[in-house]
């Protein structure tokens, strides 16, 4: 393992690269067969007497690489249900990618799990997929938290600059691994470090940069703007006022096209869910609670 001296041009390009939490007691997640969908794998947490809260990845992440940072203390009060989606990760490979499909999924594994009603968390692309059941399924979803996402994504431009945030997020993941050890250190302290970034490393890549492009395109197409106006459920929505993916007007709009949504905003960018988790978690958890007090 090699060590980098201080002062050195890899000791100031370790101070750049990202920083994962924690991710010692990450659970493992379970096979879940979907009769006549496919199979994927899930992560059930919490007491199984309390709201059941499905929650939805971002684009070109898994389900734990999106949620993890925030399992444990939602976990205390609510039955979190973390699942990789079709084309992602672990999840369901089927012909085609289509949001539409996605959505189906989630009642799926509500049934596969014997959830009847369920509240809905959605991250960036998951958002998109929440929006979609919420309109689908309104007997049984309760709330909606909405996190990094809009009611469209526009192609192009945006596509591009999102491709390219992937790619230097895996870039930097594996200098961080090349890199090896921060003088200073304590010597546990880099080993965990390094394996966090490991395990991170690996559920990143575990969605291929083709899949990551088929997605996105798909995303492109997504508009809920017609119908939106009609979701008559508790709802918050998490702005990451920093995010160069989807523009944080975009997403205050979406908090604007439903009646009554609660809005609560943090300076981070579109990643904040893991690499701004310390603000991250704190403003997730607060909507979480305003959703299911209403």
């Amino acid at each position: 393992m090699p060590v980098i001296e201080p002062g050195s041009a890899g000791w100031r390009a370790t101070r750049r690269l990202v920083t994962v939490p924690p991710t010692a007691g990450v659970p493992d997640p379970i096979p879940l067969d979907l009769p006549g969908r496919g199979k994927t794998v899930v992560t059930d947490v919490g007491p199984r007497h309390a709201p059941a809260l499905v929650l939805l990845h971002s684009v070109a992440c898994t389900g734990l690489l999106t949620w993890y940072p925030a399992l444990e203390r939602l976990a205390r009060h609510y039955r979190v249900v973390v699942f990789d989606q079709r084309w992602h990760g672990q999840g369901i490979r089927s012909p085609e990618f289509r949001l539409a499909d996605c959505a189906a999924d989630v009642t799926a594994v509500a049934d596969a799990l014997g959830i009847g009603q369920f509240a809905v968390g959605g991250y960036s692309m998951g958002g998109m997929v929440g929006q979609l059941v919420a309109h689908a399924e309104p007997e049984r979803v309760t709330g909606l938290v909405l996190c990094s996402t809009a009611s469209n994504f526009r192609r192009g431009l945006r596509q591009r600059v999102a491709l390219d945030v992937f790619g230097r997020t895996l870039t930097q993941l594996r200098e961080r691994i090349r890199l090896g050890t921060i003088p200073g250190e304590p010597r546990r302290e880099q080993l965990a470090r390094l394996e966090d970034h490991r395990w991170a490393l690996r559920e990143f890549r575990s969605t291929t940069p083709w899949e990551i492009a088929v997605a996105v395109d798909e995303i492109g197409r997504f508009d809920s703007t017609p119908w939106l106006h009609t979701l008559r459920l508790p709802t918050a929505v998490v702005v990451t006022t920093r995010d160069r993916f989807i523009a944080p007007d975009h997403q205050r709009a979406l908090a604007r096209r439903i009646p009554d949504a609660a809005t609560y905003e943090i300076p981070a960018g579109h990643a904040a869910c893991v690499l701004a988790a310390a603000k991250f978690v704190p403003a997730l958890l607060a909507a979480v609670t305003s959703v299911h007090a209403r």
